[in-house]
């Protein structure tokens, strides 16, 4: 199975290293060596050869133990040109605002809950004679266990107190850090609503250009009478005109 990773990732990167003569900017050696300077062909060629050598020699040995991160960088083939990562930075930046305020609430809320909680559990000890929050960022460690619902169970309250407080705690950490995973969903959405918008009106943007041609050609062979357009090309001039003010 190596093998043939190796073998379709050395050919591809090949026939995209010839075919980017296609465009003017990579066009001869210099252009394929400008096409070859980029960030994601260095990065395949450098798993392209990491590969090779990999094979070549063996993985056993202790020089090539760290090489498997050849394997995360050949993920990077499945989106290379980046579109996944420039629709979330888009989504993040229209909707920054309301992340940070998100976050900064509930960091605020984080510290004095755990502030709260080491208080209340400072002096208490299970039945080993142990405590479980020694100090102040043992109770934080237990606050980020417990924002993020994972749990491990090694620092518990053992007061009511501690439990009353962990419980308000807790009830307010999952209903407001959730409210992030909202925010970006509803960003999502709009955003690929955004570009299907933006999809449709590119295809129209051909039918209107040949409708108008034909009806200014007509307006000028005939230029003794003015030639309207029909209702549909009006409406399709008014729907392009206001996708236009929209955009």
């Amino acid at each position: 199975m190596e093998i043939v990773l190796v073998v379709f990732f050395g050919a591809e990167y090949v026939v995209r290293l010839w075919s980017a003569g296609c465009r003017s900017k990579y066009v001869g050696f210099k252009g394929r060596i400008r096409f070859a300077r980029k960030p994601i062909s260095i990065i395949d060629l450098i798993v392209v050869i990491a590969s090779i050598i990999v094979l070549s020699v063996g993985s056993n040995g202790q020089v090539f133990a760290t090489s498997a991160i050849r394997l995360i960088l050949r993920m990077l083939h499945v989106d290379r040109q980046g579109g996944t990562w420039r629709l979330l930075g888009s989504v993040v930046f229209i909707h920054r605002q309301e992340l940070i305020t998100t976050l900064y609430i509930g960091f605020l809320g984080l510290i004095f809950s755990s502030y709260f909680v080491y208080l209340a559990e400072k002096d208490a000890v299970d039945e080993e004679g142990r405590t479980g929050f020694s100090s102040y960022a043992d109770a934080l460690w237990w606050g980020v266990v417990t924002v993020t619902t994972i749990g491990y169970g090694d620092k518990v309250p053992q007061t009511w107190i501690g439990k009353t407080i962990a419980s308000c705690f807790s009830v307010f950490a999952i209903s407001f850090f959730a409210l992030p995973a909202g925010i970006l969903g509803s960003g999502f959405a709009l955003k690929v609503q955004q570009k299907q918008r933006q999809k449709h009106f590119n295809r129209q943007i051909p039918a209107a250009a040949s409708l108008i041609q034909v009806h200014y050609t007509l307006c000028w062979v005939r230029s003794d009478v003015v030639v309207p357009l029909s209702p549909i090309g009006n409406r399709v001039v008014g729907e392009i005109g206001a996708n236009s003010a929209e955009s």
